[in-house]
């Protein structure tokens, strides 16, 4: 990976904020957390967290953390049905409300991930971005991100690594606070849930062709 320069704000400040913020966060929402845990347990089964590498710093894998939103229904053939089939409506609300990411703040206190930057995909993607889709591995992945702020899932593939490329090429406090809030309305406002095609989004298969599976 290539390198970059860093400014005052993300050299000093970013990660002292990321590890006191999402570590009161965690203290705050522990009784939350607890009874969507139990919820979860109920309505999905378990194991109540889902667990999935992903690609973090300079492509570094770790594993993210989430509630898990999805059943594990098979078909007569033992293969997992479909997202929207297994996507059952207690899911979707947890989906649609974020709930399901707030685990991932244990991630931004190990440090796998920052409070903004852009969101970690899938580690079959690695091979398909272009040198400039790669630059958003210079940064650690967000909770949520430019992209999360401007559509979540309602917007295109290149849409979403245009915003994220443009975030590493100048990160700010301020940016990041506008991020925070513009990502706060669109879930209260539960806009950009769902692709046009897909319960989550299509899966990405290339900056020439969008494919059409979930993430």
């Amino acid at each position: 990976m290539m390198n970059r320069d860093k400014g005052f704000y993300e050299t000093y400040i970013k990660r002292p904020q990321d590890f006191l913020l999402s570590l009161l966060a965690l203290v705050l929402l522990s009784p939350i957390m607890l009874i969507i845990a139990i919820l979860v347990r109920i309505n999905l089964g378990s194991p109540v967290i889902f667990k999935q590498p992903r690609p973090g710093l300079n492509e570094k894998i770790f594993y993210i953390y989430k509630f898990r939103t999805m059943t594990d229904a098979k078909d007569e053939n033992g293969r997992l049905l479909p997202d929207h089939e297994r996507l059952t409506r207690f899911g979707r609300f947890l989906r649609s409300t974020s709930l399901d990411e707030l685990p991932e703040l244990w991630n931004i206190v190990k440090g796998d991930m920052s409070i903004v930057g852009p969101r970690p995909l899938l580690i079959q993607y690695l091979p398909l971005y272009d040198e400039e889709q790669r630059k958003r591995h210079l940064v650690r992945p967000g909770l949520t991100g430019k992209a999360q702020a401007n559509g979540r899932n309602a917007i295109s593939w290149e849409e979403k690594f245009k915003l994220d490329t443009e975030y590493v090429s100048n990160i700010t406090f301020l940016q990041d606070w506008q991020i925070i809030f513009k990502t706060v309305f669109q879930v209260f406002a539960r806009r950009g849930i769902s692709s046009k095609t897909h319960a989550t989004m299509e899966e990405f298969t290339g900056s020439s062709n969008e494919g059409m599976r979930a993430l």
